[in-house]
């Protein structure tokens, strides 16, 4: 019985090493992902590292733009994916979708961004955390949000919703890191 009162501070400085070591691994995932794996879009993203821009071209005549994506992530995982080439578990990526407007400059036929219509979320989760929730697969979680409820995701199945368009980068982990320079390690 003496054991058993010497050993009580060690059991329960154990116990709050494991509850304070589970929780803080589950806060570090990422702070835009709920326990049942909801995603939540980035309030600061735009303060983030800026990876690249893709102008996706107008079926019409007048030479321009039909929208110019916007793609950020955190500071860290430019440097993670630098050193090793992959991105690193809870790395974000943000596309911001904007309309554009097109119109003659003095440098010649310009497009350029006039409203937000959304945004894309990307969030690595290497270890296959959310296999039940239609929003993760493939290592990833997917999710888009439209402009005029950016709290609520339009993503029912990234199945269905995200990975077509995702195809051609498969062999990059389902991203199109060639239009990311800031990626490639300087020289």
């Amino acid at each position: 019985m003496r054991w058993m009162a010497s050993a009580r501070p060690a059991i329960i400085l154990a116990l709050l090493i494991f509850v304070a070591t589970n929780g803080q691994a589950a806060e570090q995932f990422s702070p835009y992902v709920g326990p049942d794996g909801t995603i939540t879009l980035p309030a600061d993203f735009r303060s983030w590292s800026y990876l690249g821009s893709w102008v996706v071209d107008s079926d019409e005549e007048d030479g321009g733009a039909d929208g110019i994506h916007n793609v950020y992530t955190q500071p860290s995982t430019v440097e993670a994916y630098r050193g090793t080439g992959q991105f690193p578990d809870g790395a974000v990526l943000v596309k911001e979708l904007l309309a554009t407007e097109t119109g003659d400059m003095t440098t010649g036929r310009v497009s350029h961004a006039k409203t937000t219509d959304g945004w894309f979320v990307m969030i690595k989760d290497s270890k296959g955390r959310f296999s039940d929730n239609p929003l993760w697969g493939n290592g990833w979680g997917w999710a888009l949000f439209y402009s005029d409820n950016p709290a609520m995701t339009v993503t029912e199945d990234y199945k269905a919703d995200c990975l077509p368009c995702h195809v051609p980068a498969k062999k990059d982990d389902w991203v199109y890191v060639r239009g990311y320079p800031v990626l490639k390690k300087p020289q």
